[in-house]
């Protein structure tokens, strides 16, 4: 299996990135270093930057697949992304420029102790029993950062899919750009080619693309889907870049994360383990290549054991605390309630394993594609950028 690999923050990382981005479009706080390979002086040279986020293209895909030229002739670099690499972290990095140590979103599902329930961070739906506060009413409760368009010094714009262009989640890490929601890939790219075409105002645009992800999990990362997604994704992106030459623009493209395979076998169901299940005091969350394990202080002991003993030879028990101080989420200073959002354990899993429960009611579905680890796979991410 391919090595392990932790974010590199103090340079090569998204949220250095993002940090490059801030400063070439007028935020004075520096918070983190600038990315080395694309400094904030050589993006503010140029009028317009635009930054795509094509969701699950990791390096490793990137490089396998000969059917996207146009995305491999321009990539200058690799990056690491954010722990742990998966989307709500890695996106909330990006609409925020913080890193998970402060915007505190620590991966798929998370229990919240401020309203004492566990939720799916991105959709914002409770994991299990009745929607006790409506999504809308979440964000300001929950989310108490200010969105990176709040702090530039230029004209912003997010474009996001119809799906989510308007949720709770999505409407609140806009606030400060005008918000555009697109029905097809072809239409976000010539939603970008005009926001570039029709002005010399400056400007910083912000594009997801999310059906590389969509497809990489649901048939594997070398499905025949997820290549076609890829070769599309790639012939459109040479498009546009015929279509804005000459508005005096960087354009930059990355991912949120890469991707692994994870055989059936490979997946360790808590079904088939209840004696560690009894131990813990919620249900799993964060991910499923690193679960955040909640368990009370008299059941530690117990819980310790049973994990050597049942998952030793697939998962790297590890507590959640001394992943904070360690740096794997950022450097300080920490979001109030980080500790409590990792939970008192974290299981990495090794390998291509994973760990997966499932509540009374809860639709049951496989993975063949997943993220969320710390091996060099899931976290390398490109770093394709070009002036036009």
């Amino acid at each position: 299996m391919n090595a392990k690999l932790l974010p590199d923050y103090a340079g090569i990382s998204i949220v250095n990135l993002m940090q490059s981005i801030a400063m070439a479009c007028g935020s004075t706080p520096a918070r983190y270093p600038q990315l080395g390979a694309l400094p904030a002086a050589q993006l503010a040279a140029a009028s317009h930057i635009v930054l795509l986020v094509i969701d699950g293209l990791g390096q490793r895909t990137l490089a396998r697949h000969p059917a996207c030229p146009n995305l491999q002739r321009h990539a200058i670099g690799t990056m690491t992304s954010v722990f742990p690499p998966t989307t709500a972290s890695a996106i909330t990095t990006f609409m925020t420029g913080l890193a998970p140590a402060q915007h505190g979103l620590t991966g798929w599902h998370m229990y919240l102790e401020e309203i004492d329930q566990t939720l799916a961070i991105l959709p914002l739906t409770p994991r299990s029993g009745p929607v006790i506060i409506l999504p809308e009413a979440l964000p300001q409760r929950l989310f108490n950062q200010r969105t990176l368009y709040q702090q530039l010094d230029r004209e912003c714009w997010v474009l996001a899919p119809q799906s989510i262009a308007g949720s709770p989640f999505n409407a609140w890490h806009a606030r400060g750009a005008h918000r555009v929601a697109y029905g097809s890939q072809p239409e976000m790219f010539s939603l970008i080619a005009g926001l570039l075409r029709e002005t010399e105002t400056p400007r910083f645009i912000y594009a997801y693309y999310p059906d590389l992800d969509t497809h990489s999990h649901r048939y594997g990362t070398d499905s025949e889907q997820a290549q076609e997604t890829l070769a599309s994704l790639d012939v459109m992106f040479g498009v546009l870049l015929r279509d804005v030459q000459g508005t005096d623009s960087w354009l930059i493209a990355t991912a949120d994360h890469g991707f692994i395979d994870c055989p059936p076998e490979r997946v360790v169901s808590l079904d088939q383990h209840p004696q560690l299940a009894a131990l813990l005091t919620r249900p799993l969350c964060g991910e499923r290549r690193a679960a955040c394990c909640y368990v009370s202080q008299a059941r530690r002991l117990a819980f310790e054991t049973c994990v050597r003993q049942r998952l030793n030879h697939c998962a790297d028990l590890r507590l959640s605390a001394e992943l904070i101080t360690s740096g794997w989420f950022g450097p300080p200073p920490y979001h109030p309630h980080l500790a409590s959002r990792v939970g008192d354990y974290t299981l990495v899993m090794k390998d291509n394993w994973t760990i997966k429960d499932w509540l009374p009611g809860e639709r049951r579905y496989p993975m063949l594609g997943v993220h969320g680890g710390f091996s060099a796979d899931e976290m390398t991410v490109p770093l394709i950028a070009l002036r036009v």
